[in-house]
C-alpha cells in the first residue's frame, strides 16, 4: 500500500472475473479481514484534512460574533453559550451541503468527493418525497426549479444565522441567538424534507432540526434540552445493539480501522480464514460500547456536577468517540463524532452547573419527547415505516439494504437515464486506477456488506433469485443511491422500490432486466426481518423473512448447496429462475 496505490486482494483482475460468486465473495472476505478497504494513505490523509477544516472552519465562522474575540483566543470563549448555538448550525450546513456524513472514497465518492448540493441544486435530479400520497404538492420524483430553490434557502437562511450577534445581556457576554431569526431555516428545511426525504436526513434533522426548535426556550431550559438530545442519542444507539448484529459490525470495523496492526484483527475473529463469524473479544468489545453508551450518559445527566468523576466521564466518553472516528466507520460520520466530543465538555463540563433537576417549562418535553422516545420507540417495533436515523438506530448493523441485480447493459442503460452529477462509483474509480484496479475496488463494497449478519442473508437472496448464474452484475444498494441520489449513508430506504420506480420511469426497462432484493431492519420484538423481490417492469414479485438464527451460523459466503432458508413466503408474480432478460 502507497499514498495512492490501494491494497489489493491477492488474485488478479483476470482471474477474479472468472470465478464462480461463491469464491469471489470468499476472496474478497478473507482479505477484508487484515485489510478492510486497502485504502492508501491519501485517503486518510482526506479524511484528517476534512476534520481540520471542520474544526477550523467552525472557529473562523463564529469568531467573528461580537462579544466573543479573535479565533487566535479561541480558549478565551469556547464556552461562550452562542458558540454552541452557532455550532448546531454551522455543523447542519456542513452535513447538508455534503461535507459531512457520506463524502469521500469511504463512501465510493471519488471525483467529485462529494454529491448533496451538486444534485440538489441541479433541476431533474430525483427526489425521493416521504409521504407523496399523503402530503400535498409533494408527489412525484423529479426534482424542481422549486426544489432547487428551497434547498438554496436553507442554505441562505443557514448562513444568514451563522452571521446573527447574540442579543446583549446574561448569559456570557455575547448573549445568545434571537430565535425567531432560526424561523426560516427551520421552516425551509421542513418543507424540502416534505418534498424530499434524502436531503433532511442528509441535514441530521433528528438532532440538528429538533436542537433549533430547543433555541425557542430560556437559557438554562434550552441547555437542559441540548443536553436530553445528547442523551436520547446516546441511549438510543445503545438500544439498538441490543441484538446479535453488533459484534459483526465490530469485527467488519475494527478490520477497517488503519491503527490497528493488521497482524491483530484476525483475533476478532473466530477462526481466520475459515471461521468468519466474530470472536469472544468482539462480543467483549460489543457489550462494552453499549454498556457505555448506557451508564456514562445517564451519569453525566443525572449525577454530574462539574467535579472529578464528572471529569473522569467526560475523558472516557471523548476517548470512546476518538475511538469510532479512528476506524473511520463506513459512512464516515466522522464530524458527528467530533460534534459530540465537543458537547460533552462545553454541555457538561464548561456548563455542568446545569442539570436536569433545574428543568422549568414542561413545554420543552411536550416539543423533545415525540421525537426522542415515541420515534425512536415506533422505529424499533415498525422500522419500515422509521428511518434508522431518526429511529436513532445507529451503528447496529440492524439496517435496511438491498442488493440491485442487472443483466445485459441495464447498468450502462441506468447511467444514461438519470440526471446526475456524478458517473457511478466504478466509473469513477476508473479514472483515478485502470479498469482491472477499479473493478476490484469497486467489488469490495459487497465484500463489506457480506462481512455483516444481515449480508449473509442478503447474499442468500441474492443467490435465490440469481439461481448461481454469475453473468449477472450484483451491486450494493449504497452505491445505486449514492449515484441517483447524491447522498447514501446507509439507509435502505433511499434505494429500495421508490427509488427503483423512479429509475423505471426514466429507463423503462424491461422485465428481468433490474431486479432489486429489499431487506428491512430487525424489528426489537421479533428475530425475524422481512424482505421483498421487486422487479423494474413488473413490480413486487415476492415477500417473505429470513431468521437472524440463520445469519449468525453463515459465512459471508455460500457455504453449501442448499437453498437460503425463507419463511412466510408470498409469491406475488413468478419469479422466474434463472434471471434473465426475457423473463
Amino acid at each position: 500500500m502507497g499514498f495512492m496505490k490501494p491494497r489489493l486482494i491477492p488474485v488478479d483482475a483476470g482471474t477474479y472475473r472468472t470465478l464462480p460468486r461463491r469464491d469471489r465473495l470468499q476472496v474478497l472476505t478473507r482479505h477484508w479481514v487484515e485489510h478492510g478497504f486497502g485504502s492508501p494513505a491519501a485517503v486518510y490523509l482526506f479524511y484528517v484534512v476534512k476534520c481540520a477544516l471542520y474544526i477550523g472552519g467552525a472557529a473562523l465562522v463564529i469568531s467573528p460574533t461580537p462579544g466573543l474575540g479573535p479565533v487566535t483566543e479561541v480558549a478565551s470563549w469556547w464556552s461562550e453559550p452562542v458558540v454552541y448555538q452557532k455550532l448546531i448550525v454551522f455543523t447542519l450546513l456542513w452535513e447538508v451541503t455534503g461535507l459531512g456524513c457520506g463524502s469521500g472514497p469511504l463512501s465510493s465518492r471519488f471525483l467529485p468527493p462529494i454529491g448533496s448540493a451538486l444534485y440538489w441544486l441541479r433541476p431533474g435530479t430525483v427526489r425521493l418525497p416521504p409521504w407523496p400520497g399523503r402530503v400535498p404538492l409533494t408527489r412525484g420524483d423529479r426534482r424542481t426549479a422549486a426544489d432547487v430553490l428551497l434547498y438554496a434557502a436553507v442554505l441562505a437562511s443557514g448562513v444568514w444565522l451563522l452571521g446573527r450577534p447574540g442579543e446583549a445581556g446574561p448569559p456570557g457576554h455575547a448573549g445568545l441567538l434571537d430565535p425567531v431569526a432560526a424561523i426560516p431555516l427551520i421552516v425551509t428545511l421542513a418543507v424540502l424534507g416534505l418534498r424530499d426525504k434524502t436531503v433532511f436526513l442528509a441535514a441530521r434533522g433528528e438532532q440538528y432540526g429538533l436542537s433549533l426548535l430547543v433555541f425557542f426556550f430560556p437559557y438554562t431550559d434550552m441547555f437542559i434540552g441540548f443536553q436530553l438530545i445528547m442523551l436520547a442519542i446516546w441511549w438510543g444507539a445503545a438500544t439498538s445493539k441490543l441484538n446479535h448484529h453488533f459484534p459483526f459490525v465490530v469485527a467488519t470495523m475494527m478490520s477497517n480501522a488503519p491503527l490497528v496492526p493488521n497482524r491483530l484483527k484476525s483475533l476478532f475473529y473466530r477462526d481466520h480464514p475459515e471461521d468468519l463469524r466474530p470472536s469472544r473479544l468482539s462480543f467483549l468489545l460489543a457489550h462494552t460500547g453499549t454498556a457505555t453508551e448506557y451508564l456514562v450518559p445517564l451519569f453525566l445527566v443525572l449525577l454530574g456536577d462539574g467535579g472529578p468523576w464528572t471529569w473522569a466521564a467526560l475523558l472516557y466518553m471523548a476517548v470512546f468517540h476518538l475511538h469510532i472516528l479512528s476506524t473511520l466507520p463506513m459512512g464516515v460520520p466522522l464530524e458527528w463524532n467530533l460534534f459530540f466530543v465537543f458537547s460533552l465538555f462545553f454541555l457538561f463540563g464548561a456548563h455542568g452547573d446545569l442539570t436536569v433537576w433545574q428543568l422549568h417549562s414542561p413545554w420543552l418535553l411536550a416539543v423533545i419527547l415525540p421525537s426522542l422516545v415515541l420515534l425512536p420507540l415506533l422505529g424499533n417495533l415498525r422500522p419500515d415505516l422509521v428511518s434508522f436515523l431518526p429511529a436513532m438506530r445507529y451503528y447496529a448493523g440492524n439496517w435496511a439494504t438491498s442488493a440491485w441485480l442487472f443483466t445485459g447493459d441495464a447498468l450502462d442503460r441506468l447511467e444514461a437515464g438519470l440526471t446526475t452529477s456524478a458517473r457511478p462509483a466504478h466509473r469513477q474509480m476508473a479514472t483515478l486506477y485502470d479498469a482491472d484496479t477499479a473493478l476490484v475496488l469497486a467489488a469490495k463494497a459487497e465484500g463489506w456488506r457480506a462481512m455483516h449478519s444481515h449480508g449473509r442473508a442478503l447474499g442468500g437472496l441474492v443467490e435465490r433469485v440469481t439461481d448461481g448464474q454469475d453473468a449477472v452484475t450484483v451491486l450494493e444498494g449504497e452505491l445505486i443511491a449514492g449515484f441517483a441520489l447524491g447522498w447514501n449513508f446507509g439507509e435502505g430506504h433511499l434505494h429500495d422500490d421508490q427509488l427503483l420506480r423512479a429509475v423505471q420511469a426514466r429507463c423503462a426497462f424491461a422485465p428481468g432486466e433490474v431486479r432489486v432484493i429489499c431487506l428491512e431492519g430487525q424489528p426489537l420484538h421479533r428475530q425475524t426481518q422481512d424482505y421483498e423481490i421487486h422487479d423494474a417492469a413488473l413490480g413486487l414479485l415476492e415477500s417473505g423473512h429470513v431468521a437472524v438464527r440463520d445469519m449468525l451460523t453463515r459465512q459471508p459466503w455460500p457455504t453449501d448447496g442448499a437453498a437460503y432458508p425463507v419463511y412466510g413466503v408470498q409469491v406475488r408474480r413468478a419469479l422466474p429462475l434463472p434471471l434473465d432478460s426475457t423473463s
